[in-house]
């Protein structure tokens, strides 16, 4: 399979012994292995905050992520125009540069829509796409992979397939996304499925670059053969998310797996406690001093004793994080 070539940052400091990018007896991973889905920051007054954009996606960058993926379900996608996605990756890509690669969400439920945001993100800069499957209409599988590949065959950019059956409704079946392998544009998965029986099978039939997108996954995918991450809670704690790759890649497998239990407790607070995942990097963030702003309808801020149990749980794993 021929993958398109994409930098991959040298920002961040790796752990000792261990070179920026380089993930040892692994195949290469076309956009990076620590993404952090990014959040989309807002102004007081609902629209999109462009500035605040570029400075946390360059925070983002300083401290440890090697790519950002926009617009996804942490990006509260559902809730931005075509045109605030449009512009949201300019933004970003005029504040990183080439530095680190950034996957713009393009998912629909709609394949014609899905292909015009392709249209568009390519032409705003996006160097990938990470397409969801379709939602909502519950097609069969033979639908699912005729949507995939449409989207690959109209755009030129590199796809991430999104498998998360809990919101889409629809799961991209192991044997659906071998076969959607065979496709030179479909290069990676962001993989919500909670089925590690499927992913082994996957890994071990196909070349797609695996990315755990449920942060309690980390460092089980990895160590099986996946190329890294999409976290949510890498908006608030990159480095600490960063370190646990680092260590393994290292050789320090017991420094991983304690660098991964630490983690856990910020992880189930931002991700299992009852909030979105939006909601909950909104508000630390914004209790830190750092671009994130409100949050879209139908989505709620969260109050104050929730905010409190999420900075509890941010100051037990990261210690002290910087205020911008």
């Amino acid at each position: 399979m021929t993958v398109p070539r994409i930098t991959p940052a040298t920002t961040a400091t790796p752990a000792p012994g261990v070179t920026a990018g380089a993930r040892p007896g692994r195949a290469p991973a076309p956009f990076g292995r620590t993404l952090c889905a990014m959040v989309t920051p807002f102004t007081d007054s609902g629209t999109l905050d462009t500035g605040g954009a570029q400075r946390l996606a360059a925070l983002l960058v300083a401290e440890g992520c090697d790519g950002l993926v926009l617009s996804g379900t942490t990006g509260e996608s559902p809730t931005t125009t075509d045109a605030e996605k449009a512009t949201l990756v300019r933004a970003v890509r005029e504040a990183v540069g080439d530095r680190v690669p950034i996957v713009a969400g393009v998912g629909t439920a709609d394949t014609r829509h899905t292909v015009e945001l392709a249209a568009a993100a390519e032409k705003a800069g996006a160097d990938g796409l990470l397409v969801v499957a379709p939602y909502y209409s519950r097609p069969p599988q033979d639908a699912v992979e005729a949507y995939f590949r449409e989207v690959a065959d109209a755009s030129g950019l590199p796809l991430m397939l999104y498998d998360i059956p809990g919101r889409t409704g629809t799961r991209i079946e192991p044997e659906t996304m071998i076969r959607l392998a065979e496709h030179p544009r479909i290069v990676a998965v962001k993989d919500c499925a909670y089925d590690l029986l499927g992913t082994q099978r996957v890994l071990a039939r196909t070349e797609l670059a695996y990315h755990a997108g449920c942060d309690e996954y980390v460092l089980a995918l990895y160590a099986i053969g996946a190329a890294g991450y999409v976290s949510t809670v890498a908006n608030v704690a990159p480095r600490q998310f960063r370190s646990v790759l680092d260590a393994f890649d290292s050789g320090d497998t017991e420094g991983a797996a304690l660098g991964q239990r630490r983690l856990l407790p910020l992880a189930e607070s931002m991700m299992s406690a009852g909030l979105p995942g939006a909601v909950t990097a909104k508000a630390l963030l914004n209790s830190l001093g750092r671009p994130a702003g409100p949050v879209r309808t139908p989505l709620r801020p969260a109050d104050r004793e929730a905010v409190d149990g999420l900075r509890a749980a941010l100051a037990r794993v990261a210690g002290e994080v910087a205020v911008a």
